[in-house]
C-alpha cells in the first residue's frame, strides 16, 4: 500500500478499478513478489482519465521498471508515443520483452541511461511528463521537464509523499533523509515556481500535478510554450 492513505480507503478505490488484461495482472504479481517498484493502481486510472481528457499523445517516462506504466500509456490509444528512460540493464531486458508481448514496440521507446543526463539530450514537446524515477532526482530535473513540456502539457511527479515522511519526521527513517529532503525542495519549488501551477494530492504514495501559468507566461513574454 501507499502507506499515506488507510488500507481499506485504498482497498475499496482498487476495487472499483476496471479490470486490467491477463499481461497487466501478471506484471503487477511480479512487481509486488520481487519488489519492484511500479505505480499503484489508483494513480494509472488517473493518470489515463487525465490523458484521455486531453487527448494526449506523447509522453516522456522517468523510469520504466518493468515497463507497466509506459504499457498503459500507450494501450490508450494507437497513435500513443511513449519515450521512456531507465538506467537498470536489467529492468530494461525485462520491459523490453514485456512490451513485445503487449505489442507495443513501435509505440514505446526506451532510452538507456542516467535520467538526469538522458533529458538533456530530448526534445519536446512532450504532452505529459511521468516523473517516477529516482525520487532525489526530481528537483535536477525541473528546468528539463518544463524546456521539454507543451503548452497544454502536465508534468505528473509520483510518490512525492513518500510513504509519508516528506509531510511529518515523526515516520521519517534515518536512511531516507537525503531523499526527503530533496522531495522536500521539489515539492517547495514547483508549489511555488511562478510559471507553474501545481497541486499535491494524496493518491497511492502522493502525486503532484503541474500545469503551465499561462498568464505569467503572456505577462512576462515566454516564448517557447505559446
Amino acid at each position: 500500500m501507499g502507506q499515506i492513505n488507510q488500507d481499506y480507503i485504498e482497498d475499496y478505490i482498487r476495487g472499483l478499478l476496471p479490470k486490467r488484461n491477463d499481461l497487466l495482472n501478471r506484471l503487477e504479481i511480479e512487481a509486488a513478489e520481487e519488489h519492484v517498484p511500479i505505480i499503484h493502481p489508483e494513480v494509472a486510472q488517473y493518470l489515463e482519465v487525465m490523458v484521455r481528457s486531453h487527448d494526449y499523445k506523447k509522453i516522456l517516462e522517468i523510469g520504466t521498471a518493468i515497463g507497466y506504466s509506459a504499457i498503459r500509456f500507450a494501450s490508450i490509444h494507437h497513435a500513443m508515443q511513449v519515450d521512456s528512460v531507465e538506467l537498470s540493464e536489467e529492468m530494461i531486458e525485462k520491459a523490453e520483452k514485456n512490451i513485445k508481448e503487449a505489442g507495443l514496440e513501435n509505440q514505446i521507446k526506451i532510452h538507456p541511461g542516467d535520467a538526469s543526463q538522458v533529458i538533456k539530450t530530448l526534445e519536446g514537446p512532450y504532452d505529459m511528463i511521468f516523473l517516477d524515477g529516482a525520487k532525489g532526482h526530481y528537483v535536477h530535473m525541473l528546468e528539463d521537464c518544463l524546456r521539454l513540456l507543451s503548452p497544454k502539457g502536465m508534468i505528473i511527479s509520483d510518490n512525492v509523499l513518500f510513504r509519508g515522511m516528506v509531510a511529518s519526521n515523526t515516520v521519517l527513517k534515518r536512511r531516507k533523509i537525503t531523499i526527503v529532503k530533496r522531495m522536500r525542495r521539489f515539492l517547495e519549488e514547483i508549489s511555488a515556481d511562478p510559471r507553474i501551477h501545481t497541486t499535491i494530492i494524496p493518491l497511492g504514495d502522493g502525486v503532484a500535478v503541474s500545469i503551465w501559468n499561462r498568464d505569467h507566461m503572456e505577462n512576462t513574454g515566454g516564448e517557447g510554450h505559446e
